[in-house]
């Protein structure tokens, strides 16, 4: 599974710094990387990362707007926790999550996909992301349910 989320991660760093039209392009990128994909499986991670075709000229972007919360999301979220988070920190109304290498941007976009309420927004570097919640005490209740949710706590 980590594997998968470190793929995940690298196409979401190819289709963001250039323009990749279809699949067997973004293959043919990820192969470049050291990825070795199938066609199914490529498939399977544009599903799962929302991806879609920009109408302007057909390269692939993240899904726009506001999109629907996946009935799955929050069991998604959990495991994702599980997987991927080393640790968990708190401070004011932040919170620190770190992953390890590669794992910050698919564990971000678990937790932005899950639309939690006290998640005003999240920045995902290579191996840390910051939660940014609503204030000090969403954030302390929010900090507890990520530890609750890792494995390491």
């Amino acid at each position: 599974m980590v594997m998968k989320a470190r793929r995940q991660a690298v196409v979401l760093e190819l289709i963001a710094g250039e323009q990749i039209h279809s699949q067997e392009q973004l293959r043919t990128r990820l192969k470049a990387r050291g990825y070795e994909v199938t066609q199914a499986t490529l498939s399977r991670d544009i599903r799962d990362l929302g991806l879609v075709k920009r109408s302007s000229d057909g390269a692939y972007q993240q899904q726009g707007g506001e999109p629907q919360v996946p009935p799955n999301a929050g069991v998604a979220l959990q495991k994702a926790m599980a997987e991927y988070a080393s640790h968990v920190a708190c401070v004011q109304q932040l919170i620190v999550v770190r992953t390890g290498p590669g794992l910050a941007q698919p564990l971000a976009l678990a937790i932005d996909r899950a639309r939690l309420d006290e998640v005003v927004g999240t920045l995902a570097g290579d191996d840390t992301i910051l939660v940014i919640s609503q204030d000090a005490r969403h954030a302390k209740a929010l900090a507890k349910q990520l530890e609750a949710w890792s494995q390491f706590a």
